[in-house]
C-alpha cells in the first residue's frame, strides 16, 4: 500500500490563468507545493498531473516528477484518477489530492488524512475539517459546513449552515478542501454520474454519499491562504516565511 501525493496543476484558470507558475519568494508556486509535498511523513511519490507544456517544463526544471493529462478533465479527481491510470497504482494505494494553490499547505495534514485509509481497508476517502465558530462563516455559502457521525464518518457536507441548531446554539465544522482516496475508489468516483444533491449544493463530495462511500473526517490544525488571484499572493508569502521559520 503506496502513499502517492498527486497535485493536479492546469493553466486556463479563469480568475488566474498560468497560476501554477506564478512566483511565489522567488520560485513558481508548483515548486513550492511540490517540495512541501516531499516533506509528507511516509509519502512514498510525488508527481505533478498536468495537461500544460508550460507547466511540464517547470516541473522537470526543478527535479520534480510530472504526468501530462488530457485537456477535458472538469475537476481536480478528474485528472487524479487518470494519472493514477498512467502510472499503474494498484487498487489499494492511497492518493493524497495536494492544492496546487496552496503553497504553505501542511504537510502533516495529509499524512494525518492517509492514516486512517491504512488502518481501515473499508473506508473510500478522507477529508479535513475545522472548528467554525465566526457567525458571517458559518452564513456563508462559500464556506462549505460539514456534519458527522461519532464515529467521525460525514453525514452531510452543505453549503448552509448545519446542523440547524432549532433549540440553541450548536457546533459546526468547516470543511477544508484536502482529500485521500483509495485508488480502487477514486476510479470508481470518477466514472459515477453527477448526484442530485451534488447538483443542487455544486458540492462534487456529495456525489460520494449519494453513491454510499464511507468518508472519514479528521480535524485540521489550521489553514493555509489559498492564491486565487493575484492579490493573495502577499499572504501566502508570509505564510511560506511563517512555515520555514
Amino acid at each position: 500500500m503506496k502513499l502517492i501525493a498527486m497535485i493536479p496543476a492546469r493553466w486556463a484558470s479563469s480568475r488566474f490563468p498560468g497560476k501554477p507558475l506564478v512566483p511565489i519568494l522567488g520560485r513558481p508556486m508548483i515548486e513550492h507545493v511540490y517540495r512541501r509535498a516531499l516533506a509528507i511523513p511516509g509519502v512514498d511519490d510525488v508527481l505533478v498531473a498536468t495537461d500544460h507544456l508550460e507547466i511540464q517544463r517547470a516541473v522537470l526544471e526543478f527535479g520534480g516528477q510530472v504526468v501530462m493529462t488530457g485537456s477535458y478533465h472538469l475537476s481536480g479527481s478528474d485528472r487524479l484518477a487518470e494519472a493514477a491510470d498512467l502510472i499503474g497504482l494498484a487498487d489499494e494505494d492511497i492518493v493524497v489530492n495536494v492544492q496546487g494553490d496552496q503553497p504553505a499547505f501542511d504537510p502533516e495534514h495529509a499524512a494525518r488524512l492517509a492514516r486512517p485509509l491504512r488502518e481501515d481497508p473499508g473506508l473510500d476517502m478522507s477529508t479535513l475539517a475545522l472548528p467554525l465558530s465566526n457567525t458571517k462563516e458559518i452564513h456563508s455559502p462559500n464556506h462549505v459546513k460539514v456534519a458527522f457521525n461519532r464515529d467521525h464518518l460525514a453525514v452531510y457536507f452543505s453549503r448552509a449552515p448545519i446542523p440547524w441548531p432549532r433549540d440553541g446554539e450548536e457546533d459546526y465544522y468547516r470543511h477544508v478542501g484536502l482529500y485521500a482516496y483509495r485508488a480502487r475508489f477514486l476510479r470508481r468516483f470518477v466514472a459515477l454520474p453527477e448526484g442530485r444533491l451534488e447538483r443542487i449544493e455544486r458540492l462534487e463530495q456529495l456525489r460520494a454519499l449519494e453513491n454510499g462511500a464511507r468518508i472519514k473526517i479528521v480535524m485540521a490544525t489550521g489553514l493555509s491562504p489559498e492564491v486565487d488571484i493575484p492579490a493573495d499572493i502577499q499572504a501566502a508569502e508570509e505564510a511560506l516565511r511563517l512555515a520555514d521559520n
